[in-house]
Parts: structure tokens; sequence; C-alpha cells
């Protein structure tokens, strides 16, 4: 029986992350780490394949409580609107890769954007200027994203995790998606949270994006 722990689990994403989840492993145990456990919905706190462990980013005793025992761990963590300029989820990130590798925890798939580039990604003028758009307009939200991807990439060598990387999000009614890299001239620049919920979930077993970082659009 496989235990998840997911991340950003109260948010519009990452509710139907755990949705999802509970859809495609309805033997699985999954565990919330949230700040504030009362944005979860009724529902799913009834649910007794869901436990909910309330805590922040900092308290890394409760973080470690969480992390125990678990298989995989999905997170939909983000950057807000008024994100503050310490890149708090990417020192969050290098805590809890810590906490896998003391704990055996192989398999992390976590949010990302088109803001953390990859080596196989191609020049897009779209995208050039939507990071750039970022960067300049909300500034603390690029060096999030930035921060987390080289986080992973650097201190997570002994895991099996995916950055999943987003374009613009959107509350559509699908869950059709096309995978592969900025400038391939397959990716859109639009993906509904379904679909992200989909993905992630899928490639749980999939396994096909290993220690790489696809930027997903629906199709």
């Amino acid at each position: 029986m496989t235990r998840f722990l997911i991340l950003g689990a109260t948010g519009p994403s990452g509710i139907l992350l755990v949705r999802k989840t509970l859809e495609a492993f309805p033997n699985a145990t999954i565990v919330i780490y949230a700040r504030s456990p009362d944005k979860v919905p009724e529902d799913l706190k009834k649910n007794v394949s869901v436990s909910i462990i309330k805590g922040t980013l900092e308290d890394l005793d409760v973080v470690e409580t969480a992390v125990k025992d678990v298989e995989v761990v999905l997170s939909a963590l983000g950057p807000g609107a008024s994100h503050p300029s310490n890149t708090p989820i990417a020192t969050f990130y290098g805590h809890l890769i810590d906490l896998m590798n003391k704990h055996q925890v192989k398999r992390f798939i976590l949010l990302s954007t088109a803001s953390s580039a990859d080596p196989h990604d191609k020049f897009s003028w779209k995208y050039a200027a939507l990071v750039r758009t970022i960067r300049t307009l909300a500034h603390s939200a690029y060096a999030e994203i930035v921060a987390c991807g080289e986080v992973v990439r650097s201190k997570g060598e002994a895991l099996d995790w995916t950055l999943v990387r987003v374009p613009f999000l959107t509350n559509a009614d699908t869950e059709g998606v096309v995978a592969g890299y900025v400038g391939d001239g397959k990716v859109g620049m639009t993906l509904s949270r379904k679909a992200l919920a989909a993905f992630m979930v899928g490639e749980v077993e999939k396994r096909e994006w290993v220690q790489k970082a696809p930027l997903i659009s629906n199709a």
C-alpha cells in the first residue's frame, strides 16, 4: 500500500492533486502537510485514507514526522502574488531532501515553471517573453522557482525527482496532456489544473520523466 505525502494541498491545484491520488490509488494512505488544515475540504478531512499534519515550512521536526514511512512526495507548492524574497520554498526543499534521504524516500514529484530552465529547452519567443515578464514584475516568484530547481538538481542526485513545469494554469475540465520542452513545437501555453494533477499522479508509476523537467500543456 503506497503512502503519499502531499504538500500544497490546500490550494486549487493541490486539492485536485489529493483527489486524483485517491482516485488512482484507492488503497493508498495520504498525508497532507499544511499550515492551514481548515482549508482542506470537509470530504477530504473525513476520508479515512487521509491524515492531516499541521505545520509550516520551518517546523522541521514536524516535517520529519510527516516524511517517515512515506514512499512518494508530491508537491503543489508554489510562490504566491506577494511572495517573500528569501526563497522559503527552496530552503524548505533543501531540508526536505535531507529528510527524504535520511528516511530513504526516493520519489519526489513537484511543481515548477519554465522559469526553471532545462538544458533540453530551445528558444521560444512566447516563453522568453513570459519568463522575462515574470522576472521583471514578480521577481521574488521568479527567484523562488529558479532556486527550487537548483536545489532539487544539486541535492537530489539520490532521488527519483521530476520537476513538472507548467505554463498558465486554468480550470478547464480536461486531463489531456502534451509533455516536452520549451520550444519543441509541441507544448502550448495553457494547462488545466486537472491535467496537472493527472500527470503528476500518473508519473508515480509510469516513471517516464525521472530526473527530468518536462514542460506540460493541454493537448
